[in-house]
Protein backbone atom coordinates (compact mmCIF):
# COMPACT_ATOMS: atom_id res chain seq x y z
CA UNK A 1 0.00 0.00 0.00
CA UNK A 2 1.76 3.24 -1.00
CA UNK A 3 0.66 6.13 -2.35
CA UNK A 4 -0.01 10.37 -1.56
CA UNK A 5 -2.11 12.21 0.93
CA UNK A 6 -4.05 13.94 -2.10
CA UNK A 7 -5.28 10.06 -2.95
CA UNK A 8 -5.91 9.37 0.75
CA UNK A 9 -5.66 10.91 4.54
CA UNK A 10 -3.83 9.81 7.08
CA UNK A 11 -7.04 8.50 9.40
CA UNK A 12 -8.22 6.39 6.49
CA UNK A 13 -5.01 4.90 6.04
CA UNK A 14 -4.68 4.62 10.05
CA UNK A 15 -8.03 2.43 9.89
CA UNK A 16 -7.19 0.29 6.96
CA UNK A 17 -4.46 -0.73 9.34
CA UNK A 18 -6.36 -1.57 12.01
CA UNK A 19 -9.13 -3.40 10.03
CA UNK A 20 -7.20 -5.46 8.30
CA UNK A 21 -4.97 -6.37 11.69
CA UNK A 22 -1.63 -5.91 9.56
CA UNK A 23 1.76 -6.41 10.81
CA UNK A 24 4.29 -3.85 9.45
CA UNK A 25 5.73 -0.56 9.30
CA UNK A 26 4.26 2.76 7.59
CA UNK A 27 6.35 5.43 6.53
CA UNK A 28 5.61 8.98 5.94
CA UNK A 29 7.21 11.47 3.98
CA UNK A 30 7.02 15.42 3.86
CA UNK A 31 8.89 18.31 2.51
CA UNK A 32 9.35 21.83 4.24
CA UNK A 33 10.85 24.54 2.27
CA UNK A 34 11.67 27.78 3.47
CA UNK A 35 8.67 29.25 0.17
CA UNK A 36 5.77 27.59 2.65
CA UNK A 37 4.87 25.34 -0.52
CA UNK A 38 2.12 22.96 0.27
CA UNK A 39 1.48 21.11 -2.91
CA UNK A 40 3.78 18.24 -2.41
CA UNK A 41 3.80 17.20 -5.71
CA UNK A 42 4.79 21.13 -7.01
CA UNK A 43 7.49 20.84 -3.95
CA UNK A 44 9.16 17.84 -5.45
CA UNK A 45 9.34 19.47 -9.28
CA UNK A 46 10.73 22.58 -7.78
CA UNK A 47 13.11 20.36 -5.84
CA UNK A 48 14.07 18.19 -8.72
CA UNK A 49 14.25 21.93 -10.79
CA UNK A 50 16.73 23.88 -8.22
CA UNK A 51 19.52 22.49 -6.44
CA UNK A 52 20.04 25.81 -4.54
CA UNK A 53 16.24 24.92 -3.62
CA UNK A 54 17.07 21.35 -1.77
CA UNK A 55 19.52 23.47 0.45
CA UNK A 56 16.98 24.96 2.25
CA UNK A 57 14.55 22.05 1.69
CA UNK A 58 13.99 19.67 4.79
CA UNK A 59 12.61 16.48 3.90
CA UNK A 60 10.77 15.08 7.48
CA UNK A 61 9.95 11.14 7.91
CA UNK A 62 7.81 9.40 10.41
CA UNK A 63 8.23 5.76 10.80
CA UNK A 64 4.75 4.42 12.56
CA UNK A 65 5.32 0.37 13.51
CA UNK A 66 2.35 -1.60 13.94
CA UNK A 67 1.20 -5.26 15.38
CA UNK A 68 -1.85 -7.04 14.55
CA UNK A 69 -3.25 -3.72 13.64
CA UNK A 70 -2.48 -1.86 16.89
CA UNK A 71 0.35 0.72 16.75
CA UNK A 72 3.40 -0.46 19.15
CA UNK A 73 5.76 2.54 18.62
CA UNK A 74 7.12 5.63 16.32
CA UNK A 75 9.75 7.14 14.96
CA UNK A 76 10.08 11.18 13.76
CA UNK A 77 12.78 11.93 11.55
CA UNK A 78 14.10 15.04 14.05
CA UNK A 79 15.31 12.35 16.73
CA UNK A 80 19.41 12.74 16.80
CA UNK A 81 20.84 11.57 19.74
CA UNK A 82 17.40 10.16 21.22
CA UNK A 83 16.29 13.61 21.79
CA UNK A 84 12.60 12.61 22.49
CA UNK A 85 13.80 9.63 24.74
CA UNK A 86 15.86 12.30 26.37
CA UNK A 87 13.05 14.81 27.06
CA UNK A 88 11.08 12.09 28.32
CA UNK A 89 13.23 10.50 30.68
CA UNK A 90 14.45 13.95 32.14
CA UNK A 91 11.17 13.63 34.45
CA UNK A 92 12.73 10.07 35.90
CA UNK A 93 16.20 11.62 36.50
CA UNK A 94 17.77 9.19 33.88
CA UNK A 95 20.43 10.55 31.84
CA UNK A 96 21.29 9.20 28.05
CA UNK A 97 24.68 7.85 28.54
CA UNK A 98 26.91 7.98 24.62
CA UNK A 99 28.61 5.09 25.47
CA UNK A 100 25.56 2.76 26.09
CA UNK A 101 24.28 3.90 22.97
CA UNK A 102 27.54 3.01 20.98
CA UNK A 103 26.97 -0.45 22.57
CA UNK A 104 23.88 -0.94 21.55
CA UNK A 105 24.49 0.34 18.02
CA UNK A 106 26.64 -2.78 17.77
CA UNK A 107 24.48 -5.71 19.11
CA UNK A 108 20.89 -4.67 18.46
CA UNK A 109 18.86 -5.12 15.56
CA UNK A 110 15.86 -2.73 16.73
CA UNK A 111 15.96 1.06 16.46
CA UNK A 112 18.50 2.55 18.82
CA UNK A 113 16.06 4.25 20.94
CA UNK A 114 13.27 1.70 21.44
CA UNK A 115 16.51 -0.76 22.17
CA UNK A 116 17.39 1.76 24.76
CA UNK A 117 14.12 2.43 26.32
CA UNK A 118 14.23 -1.80 26.63
CA UNK A 119 17.68 -1.78 28.29
CA UNK A 120 16.58 0.98 31.07
CA UNK A 121 13.32 -1.37 31.86
CA UNK A 122 15.78 -4.48 32.04
CA UNK A 123 18.35 -2.86 34.37
CA UNK A 124 15.30 -1.70 36.73
CA UNK A 125 16.22 1.56 36.03
CA UNK A 126 12.49 2.34 34.51
CA UNK A 127 9.80 0.38 35.17
CA UNK A 128 7.58 -1.39 32.89
CA UNK A 129 4.79 0.69 33.27
CA UNK A 130 7.07 3.85 32.68
CA UNK A 131 8.19 2.94 29.24
CA UNK A 132 4.63 1.91 28.39
CA UNK A 133 3.60 5.72 29.50
CA UNK A 134 6.67 7.17 27.26
CA UNK A 135 5.73 4.92 24.43
CA UNK A 136 1.96 6.21 24.41
CA UNK A 137 3.10 9.56 24.71
CA UNK A 138 5.51 9.40 21.25
CA UNK A 139 2.74 7.56 19.60
CA UNK A 140 0.34 10.55 20.71
CA UNK A 141 2.56 12.87 19.29
CA UNK A 142 3.31 11.12 16.12
CA UNK A 143 -0.29 11.15 15.58
CA UNK A 144 -0.72 14.88 16.30
CA UNK A 145 1.98 15.71 13.55
CA UNK A 146 0.56 13.08 11.07
CA UNK A 147 -3.06 14.01 11.24
CA UNK A 148 -1.83 17.97 11.17
CA UNK A 149 -0.65 16.96 7.85
CA UNK A 150 -2.24 17.66 4.72
CA UNK A 151 0.48 17.11 1.98
CA UNK A 152 3.02 13.92 1.18
CA UNK A 153 3.88 10.34 0.47
CA UNK A 154 3.67 7.13 2.44
CA UNK A 155 3.89 3.63 1.95
CA UNK A 156 3.05 0.43 4.07
CA UNK A 157 5.23 -2.65 4.00
CA UNK A 158 3.91 -5.76 5.52
CA UNK A 159 6.90 -7.43 8.01
CA UNK A 160 7.83 -8.73 11.23
CA UNK A 161 6.66 -6.78 14.45
CA UNK A 162 9.19 -5.31 16.72
CA UNK A 163 10.70 -7.88 19.50
CA UNK A 164 10.31 -7.64 22.15
CA UNK A 165 7.02 -5.95 22.45
CA UNK A 166 6.38 -3.50 25.30
CA UNK A 167 3.07 -2.38 24.19
CA UNK A 168 0.50 -1.84 21.72
CA UNK A 169 -2.06 0.91 21.59
CA UNK A 170 -5.54 0.85 19.67
CA UNK A 171 -5.83 2.73 16.83
CA UNK A 172 -9.04 4.24 17.26
CA UNK A 173 -8.91 5.69 20.56
CA UNK A 174 -6.13 7.27 20.09
CA UNK A 175 -7.26 8.65 16.43
CA UNK A 176 -10.26 10.78 18.00
CA UNK A 177 -8.23 11.78 20.77
CA UNK A 178 -5.62 13.36 18.61
CA UNK A 179 -8.01 15.11 16.24
CA UNK A 180 -9.67 16.84 18.87
CA UNK A 181 -6.13 17.70 19.92
CA UNK A 182 -5.60 19.09 16.44
CA UNK A 183 -8.58 20.89 16.58
CA UNK A 184 -8.00 22.87 19.62
CA UNK A 185 -4.59 23.86 18.37
CA UNK A 186 -5.89 25.13 15.32
CA UNK A 187 -7.61 27.46 17.37
CA UNK A 188 -4.34 28.65 18.83
CA UNK A 189 -3.53 30.44 15.44
CA UNK A 190 -1.86 32.73 14.54
CA UNK A 191 0.17 33.02 17.69
CA UNK A 192 1.00 29.05 17.88
CA UNK A 193 1.57 27.41 14.21
CA UNK A 194 4.49 24.88 15.22
CA UNK A 195 5.16 22.69 17.70
CA UNK A 196 8.58 23.69 17.56
CA UNK A 197 7.90 27.19 18.60
CA UNK A 198 9.74 28.15 21.78
CA UNK A 199 8.71 31.26 24.09
CA UNK A 200 10.56 34.45 24.82
CA UNK A 201 9.31 36.83 27.36
CA UNK A 202 8.27 40.68 26.53
CA UNK A 203 6.81 41.78 29.41
CA UNK A 204 8.33 40.42 32.67
CA UNK A 205 6.26 42.88 34.97
CA UNK A 206 2.95 41.65 34.12
CA UNK A 207 4.08 37.98 34.42
CA UNK A 208 5.63 38.34 37.77
CA UNK A 209 2.48 40.05 39.00
CA UNK A 210 -0.35 38.10 37.28
CA UNK A 211 1.27 34.49 37.82
CA UNK A 212 2.20 32.56 41.11
CA UNK A 213 5.49 32.66 42.27
CA UNK A 214 5.79 29.41 41.05
CA UNK A 215 4.26 29.50 37.86
CA UNK A 216 6.38 32.37 37.22
CA UNK A 217 9.82 30.62 38.23
CA UNK A 218 9.21 28.07 35.99
CA UNK A 219 7.90 30.14 33.30
CA UNK A 220 11.58 32.41 33.60
CA UNK A 221 13.49 29.02 33.38
CA UNK A 222 11.70 27.67 29.86
CA UNK A 223 10.49 30.85 28.28
CA UNK A 224 14.12 30.84 27.18
CA UNK A 225 13.57 31.51 23.53
CA UNK A 226 15.67 27.76 22.83
CA UNK A 227 12.89 24.93 24.61
CA UNK A 228 10.05 24.30 21.73
CA UNK A 229 6.72 23.58 23.49
CA UNK A 230 7.02 20.24 22.44
CA UNK A 231 10.39 19.92 24.13
CA UNK A 232 8.21 21.62 26.94
CA UNK A 233 5.28 19.28 27.13
CA UNK A 234 7.60 15.98 26.94
CA UNK A 235 9.16 17.84 30.19
CA UNK A 236 6.10 18.78 32.39
CA UNK A 237 3.98 15.65 31.35
CA UNK A 238 1.00 18.01 29.72
CA UNK A 239 -0.27 17.49 26.37
CA UNK A 240 0.75 19.94 23.57
CA UNK A 241 -3.07 21.43 23.46
CA UNK A 242 -3.39 21.60 26.83
CA UNK A 243 0.15 23.38 27.71
CA UNK A 244 -0.67 26.34 24.61
CA UNK A 245 -3.71 26.56 25.49
CA UNK A 246 -2.61 27.64 29.01
CA UNK A 247 0.17 29.99 27.65
CA UNK A 248 -2.44 31.38 25.18
CA UNK A 249 -3.50 34.12 26.88
CA UNK A 250 -0.86 35.89 27.49
CA UNK A 251 0.71 34.97 24.33
CA UNK A 252 -2.17 37.04 23.19
CA UNK A 253 -1.73 40.40 25.52
CA UNK A 254 1.75 40.09 24.40
CA UNK A 255 3.53 38.90 27.39
CA UNK A 256 4.91 36.30 25.95
CA UNK A 257 5.84 35.65 22.43
CA UNK A 258 6.66 32.77 20.48
CA UNK A 259 9.41 32.13 18.08
CA UNK A 260 11.25 29.43 15.77
CA UNK A 261 13.61 27.67 18.73
CA UNK A 262 16.93 28.89 17.99
CA UNK A 263 18.80 25.64 19.22
CA UNK A 264 17.83 21.99 20.47
CA UNK A 265 15.25 21.86 23.69
CA UNK A 266 18.00 20.11 25.47
CA UNK A 267 22.19 20.85 25.69
CA UNK A 268 23.32 19.09 22.62
CA UNK A 269 24.77 15.60 23.40
CA UNK A 270 27.64 14.51 23.57
CA UNK A 271 29.27 12.44 19.82
CA UNK A 272 28.26 9.02 20.46
CA UNK A 273 31.40 7.73 18.07
CA UNK A 274 34.75 8.63 19.38
CA UNK A 275 36.04 10.91 16.71
CA UNK A 276 40.17 10.18 17.57
CA UNK A 277 40.03 7.38 15.73
CA UNK A 278 42.28 7.20 12.62
CA UNK A 279 40.09 7.20 9.43
CA UNK A 280 42.84 4.57 7.49
CA UNK A 281 41.17 1.92 10.04
CA UNK A 282 38.41 2.01 7.90
CA UNK A 283 37.42 -0.07 5.17
CA UNK A 284 34.80 0.68 2.28
CA UNK A 285 33.30 -1.36 -0.40
CA UNK A 286 32.18 0.47 -3.08
CA UNK A 287 29.76 -1.52 -5.27
CA UNK A 288 28.84 0.41 -8.56
CA UNK A 289 28.48 -0.90 -12.31
CA UNK A 290 29.06 2.92 -13.43
CA UNK A 291 33.16 2.81 -13.27
CA UNK A 292 33.65 6.93 -13.42
CA UNK A 293 30.91 7.04 -10.39
CA UNK A 294 33.42 4.49 -8.83
CA UNK A 295 36.56 5.89 -9.72
CA UNK A 296 35.28 9.27 -8.19
CA UNK A 297 34.44 7.57 -4.94
CA UNK A 298 37.99 5.81 -4.86
CA UNK A 299 39.91 8.98 -5.47
CA UNK A 300 37.82 11.28 -2.39
CA UNK A 301 38.33 8.27 -0.13
CA UNK A 302 41.76 7.35 -0.52
CA UNK A 303 42.60 11.06 -0.33
CA UNK A 304 40.65 11.53 3.13
CA UNK A 305 42.90 8.19 4.64
CA UNK A 306 39.98 5.59 3.78
CA UNK A 307 41.14 2.16 2.72
CA UNK A 308 38.71 1.83 -0.73
CA UNK A 309 37.97 -1.29 -2.43
CA UNK A 310 35.98 -0.46 -5.51
CA UNK A 311 33.98 -3.45 -7.44
CA UNK A 312 31.72 -2.60 -10.70
CA UNK A 313 30.54 -6.26 -10.96
CA UNK A 314 27.53 -7.02 -8.64
CA UNK A 315 27.26 -11.07 -9.15
CA UNK A 316 30.98 -11.51 -8.28
CA UNK A 317 31.11 -8.50 -6.32
CA UNK A 318 28.66 -10.07 -3.62
CA UNK A 319 30.81 -12.94 -2.87
CA UNK A 320 33.79 -10.43 -3.03
CA UNK A 321 31.97 -8.48 -0.23
CA UNK A 322 32.02 -11.08 2.00
CA UNK A 323 35.84 -11.71 1.58
CA UNK A 324 36.61 -8.63 2.30
CA UNK A 325 34.63 -7.86 5.22
CA UNK A 326 34.66 -4.18 5.01
CA UNK A 327 33.07 -1.34 8.01
CA UNK A 328 31.33 0.32 5.58
CA UNK A 329 29.48 -0.75 2.32
CA UNK A 330 28.25 1.84 -0.29
CA UNK A 331 26.18 0.47 -3.03
CA UNK A 332 24.57 1.16 -6.53
CA UNK A 333 21.05 0.40 -6.95
CA UNK A 334 19.82 0.35 -10.54
CA UNK A 335 22.79 -2.38 -11.91
CA UNK A 336 22.32 -5.07 -14.29
CA UNK A 337 21.63 -9.04 -13.28
CA UNK A 338 21.49 -8.13 -9.41
CA UNK A 339 20.35 -4.47 -8.38
CA UNK A 340 21.40 -2.60 -5.13
CA UNK A 341 18.35 -3.71 -3.19
CA UNK A 342 18.45 -7.50 -3.55
CA UNK A 343 22.37 -7.34 -2.83
CA UNK A 344 21.18 -5.14 0.49
CA UNK A 345 18.78 -7.65 1.39
CA UNK A 346 21.33 -10.88 0.86
CA UNK A 347 23.49 -8.92 3.03
CA UNK A 348 21.44 -8.08 5.84
CA UNK A 349 20.36 -11.96 5.94
CA UNK A 350 23.87 -12.69 6.28
CA UNK A 351 25.19 -12.38 10.48
CA UNK A 352 28.16 -11.07 8.96
CA UNK A 353 26.28 -8.09 7.68
CA UNK A 354 23.36 -8.02 9.83
CA UNK A 355 24.55 -4.33 11.69
CA UNK A 356 27.17 -3.20 8.73
CA UNK A 357 26.17 0.28 7.39
CA UNK A 358 25.61 -0.07 4.03
CA UNK A 359 24.57 3.39 2.10
CA UNK A 360 22.77 3.35 -0.89
CA UNK A 361 24.03 5.33 -3.64
CA UNK A 362 21.52 6.14 -6.64
CA UNK A 363 20.38 8.51 -9.62
CA UNK A 364 17.01 8.25 -8.02
CA UNK A 365 15.21 10.81 -6.50
CA UNK A 366 11.66 8.98 -5.44
CA UNK A 367 10.00 8.72 -2.34
CA UNK A 368 9.60 4.57 -2.72
CA UNK A 369 13.02 4.55 -4.07
CA UNK A 370 14.26 5.46 -0.45
CA UNK A 371 11.51 3.71 1.63
CA UNK A 372 12.51 0.33 -0.60
CA UNK A 373 15.97 1.08 0.19
CA UNK A 374 15.23 1.42 4.22
CA UNK A 375 12.81 -1.53 3.62
CA UNK A 376 15.83 -3.69 2.27
CA UNK A 377 17.78 -2.70 5.35
CA UNK A 378 19.84 0.25 4.18
CA UNK A 379 21.04 2.52 6.06
CA UNK A 380 21.17 5.26 4.35
CA UNK A 381 20.63 7.54 0.91
CA UNK A 382 22.97 9.54 -1.39
CA UNK A 383 21.46 10.78 -4.52
CA UNK A 384 24.19 11.12 -7.50
CA UNK A 385 25.70 13.55 -8.57
CA UNK A 386 26.88 14.10 -4.65
CA UNK A 387 29.94 16.58 -3.88
CA UNK A 388 33.12 15.52 -1.59
CA UNK A 389 31.92 17.05 1.11
CA UNK A 390 28.64 15.19 1.01
CA UNK A 391 29.97 11.69 1.16
CA UNK A 392 32.20 12.29 3.49
CA UNK A 393 30.15 13.53 6.20
CA UNK A 394 27.82 10.42 5.24
CA UNK A 395 31.07 8.52 5.67
CA UNK A 396 32.10 9.76 8.58
CA UNK A 397 28.47 9.54 10.04
CA UNK A 398 29.43 6.22 10.17
CA UNK A 399 32.67 5.63 10.76
CA UNK A 400 32.54 3.93 13.92
CA UNK A 401 28.94 1.85 14.26
CA UNK A 402 30.81 -1.18 12.85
Amino acid sequence: MQGTLNEIDIRSILQLIELGQRTGELLIEAYQTSLGHQNYDHQLSELRASPSLKMEARRIFWLVFFVNGQIVYTIPSKNRGCRRLRDYLSRYQINILPQELENLQRISHNEIEYAYLWQLIEEHRLTPEQGKTIIQQMVQETLFDLLSLRQGAFIFEMGLGLDPLLTSLEISPLVREMMTEVQQWKQLHPYFQSPQQALSITNQQQLQETLPEKAYEQLLHWADGKTSLRGLSRRLQRNLGSLARSIYPYVERGWLHPIIATSPSVSKPQTVWDESTPRHETHVVCLDDDLTIGKMVEEILKENGYQISLITDPLSGLSLIFELNPDIILCDIAMPKLDGYEICAMLRHSRAFQYTPIIMLTGKEGFIDRIRARMMGATDYLTKPFGEQELLLLIDKYIHSH
